[in-house]
């Protein structure tokens, strides 16, 4: 008994626990696979493909890895010019740099016959699976196909991407969430290889982190780019000429990283924020150059402005609003183009539309120099809902154009009364006119009455089938709506304007609150925010503010100012400072009770950070000094100058006009993308 005490106490000594604790940890593998080094998973190291890999299906990589940090790169390089027989050629130098280190010869000695890989596959690693080869680029029209000939893009960028294993990422349509768990990415920086020209194209994106971005971009962010596209460029076509084009493939990337950072939290800025600077930098350089592309130039101009009004504090990120206009009119871009210039350009207006309908500026682009036909006739096909869109479109300007010319003072507005009535007249009767003329398919599938749709939704389902049907009536609703707000002789409290802003107010909320396109978030926002604040109801107020909370769960934009203003003016409760800077849109909004009431309606602005209204940025810090709001009535600020012919034009100090321009939008009509 003694005997067996004694080795009994033995065998639980510190050294025997500290010995058995050692064997049973996990032996460090050093010659496992590099796929499993990546995924931080313990390799069995069998050959030739791991047990990981085959159950997870993934290419097991295999070889020997160097890690090098570069922290003094010479940013002021030069490139050689393009030649005829410029050719590109790679050599691996791994070895010998691992020579110069003590012991590195003997790690990694020199390979004998080390063969050089002609097949396609990476040069670094040997893969056991080929990604398919694209048959033809025959098929996908060029972006110059219908220039003249001399114009032709004399400056072409690549970039390489650090590589990752491709695996499908899940994707939720009800709640725009994307799930990067499978995603080895860097929180805190981004890395990005900004190389010199090239003029290899790529055949298919080849890493996941390019292929998410991409994803979210077609899937969340395009469908509102595209909503009054009938081709869908930017979702559809554009993303094949980004395989070719970095300066594109940049910009597209920077808006599928900041909506993933929008709407899930675990992704940050950082990514976009690289793509968006790389993209920024091609355009600079790009503008440089006199025999440049000018209309992937105005293309990426376009796409790198609604990154940033997709970002915290818009406004102070405005880098390429102006300029993107300006380059849209350096390629003759207008109402009548076709293809890109069309889809650019409808794209910019109605941006800014929506943005000046906030604030209560006039459009800084006349809608009656944009070239659009406006001869109705009653539609007795189907097909043209965008062309109905753009003019809907137009008359909404029209009508915001009016709204911020209201008189100031009771003298002008006497003066001005009637003919300020007539056109008052005018827009009705042209609103009116587009409603009849219309074709069947932009007027309701189906009508509901509140309380008999399955929601239990205090506004009545209005079903829209088509995107541009959606936009459309919704911009129709807010027009009546503020037609109904700015009658120079009837006051919004009379009867017949009371009963005329109800009406539509609660078809826009109608539609709001059942639409499940995504694609009109950026016009449903608006055009509830205006419909809104005519609401009694609590039932319908509190919706409202659910709607809102519905578009901000799926698209990640920021409507707290929105919530604000609009419990404001139903008189809840009053959060710190919001009456103030809520108080200058809805006087300037009812600027024609001027006519009736005299000195009544003198406006008090307040100071208001600006933003736009399609991104709903987070206000400023609180020791930051506030933003001065411009005044209502003012010609758009943010677009005063953006002509290329004007003194202070965008892109002062990068600026060179092209050598060659291309040719009028109205002469490309074949089909491509002008």
């Amino acid at each position: 008994m003694a005997g067996t005490e004694v080795s009994s106490r033995s065998s639980k000594s510190p050294k025997n626990i500290e010995k058995t604790g050692q064997d049973n940890k996990p032996k460090r593998v050093r010659s496992g696979c590099l796929t499993c080094r990546e995924r931080h998973l313990k390799c069995d190291e069998t050959s030739p493909i791991c047990n990981n890999c085959r159950k997870s299906n993934r290419d097991c990589k295999r070889g020997l890895r160097l890690n090098y940090i570069d922290n003094k790169t010479n940013p002021d390089f030069k490139m050689a010019p393009q030649t005829a027989e410029w050719q590109v050629a790679f050599q691996d130098e791994s070895r010998q740099i691992a020579g110069e280190y003590v012991g590195g010869t003997d790690k990694y000695p020199p390979l004998v016959n080390d063969p050089t890989p002609t097949d396609g596959s990476t040069f670094f690693m040997e893969s056991s699976i080929h990604a398919p080869v694209a048959a033809s680029h025959d098929a996908l029209p060029s972006m110059q196909v219908l220039l003249p000939e001399p114009y032709e893009a004399q400056q072409n960028f690549t970039q390489e991407h650090s590589r990752a294993p491709s695996h499908h990422h899940t994707h939720s349509h009800t709640e725009s969430a994307y799930s990067g768990s499978n995603i080895v990415t860097n929180s805190t920086g981004y890395s990005i290889d900004q190389s010199g020209p090239t003029t290899n194209a790529r055949d298919y994106l080849s890493t996941q982190e390019e292929v998410l971005f991409m994803q979210v971009f077609v899937e969340e962010v395009g469908i509102w780019m595209d909503s009054m596209d009938q081709e869908k460029h930017f979702s559809r076509l554009l993303p094949f000429h980004a395989l070719s084009e970095p300066m594109l493939l940049n910009a597209f990337l920077a808006c599928g990283a900041r909506h993933l950072a929008l709407v899930n939290p675990k992704y940050s800025e950082d990514k976009a924020l690289g793509y968006y600077d790389t993209a920024t930098r091609f355009l600079l350089d790009s503008l440089q150059n006199p025999n440049r592309d000018t209309v992937l130039c105005a293309t990426t101009a376009v796409i790198l402005n609604v990154y940033e009004i997709m970002c915290e504090r818009a406004l102070q990120r405005m880098n390429h609003i102006a300029g993107a206009r300006a380059l849209i009119k350096e390629c003759g871009w207008n109402a009548r183009s076709h293809g890109i210039g069309a889809a650019c350009f409808w794209l910019n207006v109605g941006m800014e539309l929506l943005s000046c309908l906030h604030f209560n500026w006039q459009v800084a682009w006349d809608p009656d120099d944009w070239g659009l036909d406006m001869n109705f006739e009653r539609e007795t096909e189907s097909g043209k809902e965008e062309t109905w869109t753009h003019r809907i479109v137009y008359i909404v300007a029209k009508v915001a154009n009016f709204r911020a010319t209201i008189p100031r003072s009771p003298d002008a507005a006497r003066h001005t009364l009637e003919n300020r009535y007539r056109e008052w007249e005018r827009l009705k009767d042209l609103a009116d006119h587009w409603n009849e003329c219309i074709p069947r398919t932009m007027h309701p599938m189906a009508y509901l009455y509140p309380g008999s749709t399955l929601s239990g939704s205090a506004f009545p389902e209005v079903w829209l089938i088509k995107r541009a049907s959606i936009v459309a009536r919704l911009f129709y609703h807010t027009c009546m709506c503020l037609l109904a707000q700015i009658n120079p002789l009837l006051s919004p409290d009379e009867p017949e304007m009371r009963t005329m802003l109800e009406q539509h107010s609660k078809l826009i909320c109608g539609i709001s609150a059942h639409v499940k396109d995504r694609g009109v978030a950026s016009v449903a926002l608006r055009s509830l925010a205006i419909a809104a604040e005519c609401l009694t109801s609590r039932v319908e107020q509190e919706e409202v503010l659910e709607i809102f909370a519905k578009i901000r769960q799926e698209t990640g934009w920021r409507v707290g100012f929105l919530n604000n203003e609009l419990k404001s003016k139903w008189g809840w409760e009053a959060q710190p400072q919001i009456p103030e800077q809520s108080a200058a849109p809805s006087q300037a909004q009812n600027g024609n009770v001027v006519y009736q009431q005299q000195t009544q309606q003198q406006q008090q602005q307040q100071p208001q950070q600006i933003v736009l209204q399609q991104v709903i940025p987070s206000t400023a810090p609180p020791a930051a000094p506030p933003r001065q709001r411009p005044p209502p009535g003012i010609l758009n600020p943010l677009l005063a100058t953006a002509d290329f012919t004007m003194e202070k034009h965008p892109y002062q100090s990068y600026y060179v006009a092209p050598n060659t321009m291309p040719n009028p939008p109205q002469q490309s009509l074949n089909g491509g993308f002008y």
